[in-house]
């Protein structure tokens, strides 16, 4: 070893041990780089493999880092040529950043409370235009060949900015940005409800979007393997931040894309080691925490941490005394030398270490000013994007490192406060403008006026040149696929149509009727059923023999049950997507297949089925997102309602989901009671979205009782879709009108026969299949008349069926607050009977005489609302609650 090479200041190990034989340890890895030279990087690898097995075998190590230095992965020396114009990239986003600042800016200096965001974008700039560039792929109108790209919400005005240069978007759009109501505005997020053309994926509510894109990347594969689609050279690439792979969302799935060897999947991390209010991690490095998470889950994981203004310095640190200084610094301290400038860095960076001064003593304050991160390096982004389209067998993150605010000095580069950056001062603008070259003047910079080169300028057709390399402009959204057939009706529905009297539950009936759609020429393929590992619960156990159940690489082993009809089959073209336990995963995949219309121009059909407590309340915000991706298809909620379900008890006993179900603009949500209701809706539904190509998905609750199925009364059809009508009448003349919904409605139906029978008060009964479509029909009405007071008046659907002032009574397995949504448009007394409280174990008849829905409580609450009209005298409904059994000290449901 000479002299020249050896360490100038004692070396130590990364467990912090200090070098006793240098000499030795350069034998070492000399030796090493001897194999490399001659024997190739395989060979190397090999015997380090080999190396580890020993050192655990004789229990020197336990595992080896899950992770790399703290350095670039790819080395100079394989870092390919750049393919495009540098030069015209650079001044392309710095003029998108110039305009989405100035649109951000603009907006908050007019209001004051728009919001926005101009730091993401600043730190995220070059990864956009890189891909923009070079791999975003637009594919053809049908959406052929199409890459699928999560945009980083926080980067929106990025996007516009682009999209403003390609002239897609005009400055009366970008003058009201976040003013969608004020003008022709422009969403806070990627929102595809709101700007149906434009946005694709939504990403808003940040977790979410890995998820998505995830199963997205899957869910191509699946369409490829079972021979519906040609995926094979599409790509799914998500930007994210560092901050964001906090929520559990975004990390829970990894394991998924490796186990399925999901290739043409990239996500590319934003690494500006900043979240909303400081460092992601500040005393750590989110850099290589994150590392050890995606190489643990199996992808193949790509550093981009330097520019290649560090490449020279890397070249003479023959010693690693850099990368050991790298890896004692904290993220904390990271983002203070980011905000500082370069005679701060020189003194509490490279002056901490005596070998790692030495290596920049050439270097003034400016030139490491000017040392970049390698999310900011046009070479190092290309390099690591290139590697990551050609991975195979495994999907690939890169960690690119960036400055949050990069490029807005004081006013917020690498500062705390960042992201909440929404006005800058006219200096701080001077400096922006000065420090990218910006052809404006400074009445122009204070006016914060947009620009856009001339249309004829090289920066503008060069930008067309790479859009149309690429098959167009990015994002875009397609509206609508062709139209599928939907079979008749009756052609696979007649034992729900024409039950008479057979028992089973609207759970069995559902899956039937599925199996039916599934057997179906045009739309059986297109359908896609969707389970979290609960397939046999819910039934369909016969649908692992009749479709199978996907899998990429089919069934290596011969399963348990093999023997048995119904036996667990997977299969590479497989039809049900059995998820495991995870309800965001199944939820994911149901969004995959019910967006496949824009995203593949292929209208799918997928039936996610499960327990209705593990919907709303559990993956709401994906189920959010997923309607203003104008998601379509159904959500089964299973086992549904709070007294259906008799021994689980309080967390799997859903009392609430129609309440927030009803919250949600595009989802139709039914409580169907019988089979011949379910069928209806289930037909309903079907062709609404695949023949008529509506934005709506919809949500079915079942149950797993069995009770007797009447056959479907004529003219109920209308009825049933719109959400009320009539099923049976007691008694001579009609006293009260008694509602009922879903497995309630059987007691309702005792409790009008008892009021006729045992009092002598005639009943009409009504199934409500859907009080939420009722609600929304009366507020169109009510709406209507409001703004047009000389026109006539149109009813309700409600105002026609329940007229006059006879009291109502509405009994659900829901909270009361369920069934209230159509109260303010009943002329009678309106009331509710619901399940609030917690859940608990038991039998159902206690569970309902607990929850006061039986057909008893139901008597009562009709004799009830009757004495409080007059109509009958009061002791009556003492007499009712003695005889019946009805404690009036008992303590309320929802108190205990």
């Amino acid at each position: 070893m000479s002299a020249s090479a050896k360490p100038t200041t004692p070396i130590t190990g990364p467990r912090g041990v200090a070098d006793a034989d240098p000499g030795e340890t350069a034998d070492w890895l000399a030796s090493l780089e001897s194999v490399v030279r001659h024997a190739g990087p395989e060979r190397a690898r090999f015997l380090l493999d080999r190396l580890e097995e020993k050192a655990k075998a004789i229990g020197l190590v336990d595992e080896a880092p899950p992770y790399s230095p703290y350095r670039n992965t790819i080395p100079l020396e394989k870092q390919p040529p750049y393919p495009g114009d540098l030069v015209t990239e650079e001044r392309l986003t710095s003029i998108m950043r110039w305009n989405a600042l100035a649109m951000v800016v603009r907006a908050n200096m007019a209001y004051g409370e728009l919001g926005g965001h101009v730091a993401s974008y600043a730190s995220a700039a070059e990864i956009f235009e890189l891909g923009f560039n070079h791999f975003f792929k637009a594919g053809d109108e049908t959406g052929a060949g199409a890459d699928l790209v999560f945009f980083q919400p926080h980067s929106a005005p990025g996007v516009y900015a682009r999209a403003f240069l390609e002239g897609r978007l005009s400055q009366e759009h970008l003058t009201h940005y976040r003013q969608e109501i004020a003008g022709q505005g422009l969403c806070s997020y990627p929102h595809p409800w709101l700007m149906p053309d434009f946005w694709q994926v939504p990403t808003g509510s940040m977790g979410i979007g890995p998820i998505n894109a995830i199963y997205q990347a899957r869910f191509m594969r699946y369409l490829a393997h079972r021979g519906l689609a040609d995926t094979a050279d599409r790509h799914v690439w998500g930007v994210f931040g560092d901050g964001e792979m906090d929520e559990p969302e975004s990390v829970g799935a990894l394991t998924l894309a490796a186990r399925e060897k999901l290739d043409n999947l990239t996500f590319v991390i934003n690494c500006n080691l900043q979240r909303l209010d400081g460092p992601v991690r500040g005393n750590g490095q989110i850099i290589q925490e994150l590392e050890s998470v995606f190489r643990g889950a199996g992808w193949h994981v790509i550093k981009v941490l330097w520019g290649s203004e560090w490449d020279a310095i890397f070249a003479r640190d023959t010693n690693h005394a850099l990368l050991r200084r790298f890896a004692a610094t904290v993220d904390g301290k990271y983002q203070t030398l980011g905000a500082k400038d370069g005679a701060y860095n020189l003194a509490h960076f490279f002056g901490e270490d005596e070998e790692v001064k030495a290596l920049v003593s050439h270097m003034s304050d400016a030139d490491v000013d000017r040392l970049k991160r390698g999310g900011h390096d046009f070479r190092k982004l290309y390099a690591a994007f290139a590697a990551a389209r050609a991975t195979r067998d495994r999907p690939t993150v890169i960690l690119a490192k960036t400055k949050k605010g990069y490029g807005m000095g004081g006013a917020g580069e690498s500062r705390m406060t960042a992201h909440q950056a929404k006005k800058l001062d006219t200096d701080a603008l001077k400096a922006f403008r000065d420090r990218f070259a910006l052809p404006l003047s400074d009445a122009e910079v204070e006016r914060l006026d947009f620009y856009r080169p001339p249309e004829e300028s090289r920066e503008l057709r060069y930008l067309r040149e790479r859009r149309d390399a690429l098959g167009g402009f990015l994002p875009k959204r397609r509206r609508t696929g062709p139209p599928v057939a939907v079979p008749d009706l009756a052609a696979y529905a007649g034992f729900a149509l024409d039950a008479d009297g057979k028992e089973m539950s609207t759970t069995t009936a559902a899956v039937r009727l599925l199996g039916g759609l599934l057997r179906h020429k045009e739309l059986g393929p297109r359908v896609v059923p969707i389970v979290a590992d609960e397939a046999r619960t819910f039934g369909m156990a016969n649908l692992f023999r009749q479709v199978g159940i996907y899998s990429p690489v089919g069934q290596l082993y011969e399963p348990e049950d093999a023997g048995s009809m119904l036996f667990y089959k997977e299969a590479r073209d497989g039809q049900l997507l059995e998820e495991g336990i995870t309800e965001a995963g199944a939820i994911s995949s149901w969004v995959a297949a019910a967006t496949a219309y824009s995203v593949h121009g292929l209208a799918m059909l997928p039936f996610y089925i499960y327990y209705s407590m593990f919907g709303f309340q559990r993956v709401g915000d994906l189920i959010w997102a997923a309607a203003d991706q104008r998601a379509r298809g159904f959500l089964i909620g299973a086992t549904a309602g709070r007294t259906t379900l008799g021994g689980e008890g309080l967390q799997h006993q859903d009392g609430s989901s129609h309440l927030v179900a009803a919250t949600i603009p595009n989802c139709r949500a039914y409580d169907p009671a019988f089979a011949y209701e379910m069928a209806v809706i289930l037909d309903h539904g079907t062709r609404r979205m695949m023949a008529e190509g509506r934005d709506e998905f919809y949500y079915v609750t079942a149950m797993n009782e069995n009770y007797a199925q009447p056959s479907m009364p004529a003219g109920a059809a209308e009825g049933i879709v719109r959400g009320l009508y009539r099923v049976a009448s007691f008694g001579a003349d009609e006293a009260v009108r008694l509602l009922g919904s879903g497995a309630i409605l059987p007691e309702v139906i005792h409790a009008g026969r008892m009021l006729a029978e045992e009092w002598g008060v005639g009943a009409t009964v009504f199934s409500a299949t859907s009080f939420s479509e009722l609600a929304r029909d009366a507020q169109g009405a009510e709406r209507e008349a409001r703004l047009n007071p000389g026109a006539p008046a149109r009813r309700s659907h409600v105002a026609e069926l329940l007229p006059g002032g006879a009291p109502v009574v509405a009994a659900t397995d829901y909270v009361r607050a369920y069934p209230q949504l159509i109260a303010p448009y009943v002329e009678g007394r309106f009331v509710a009977l619901g399940t609030d409280g917690f859940g608990r174990s038991d039998t159902r008849s206690r569970l309902r005489r607990f929850f006061e829905v039986d057909r008893q409580h139901i008597v009562v609450a009709a004799l009830a609302a009757l004495a409080d009209a007059g109509t009958i005298p009061r002791t009556r409904v003492a007499e009712a609650v003695a005889r019946y059994g009805l404690s009036a000290d008992a303590p309320a449901p929802w108190t205990v």
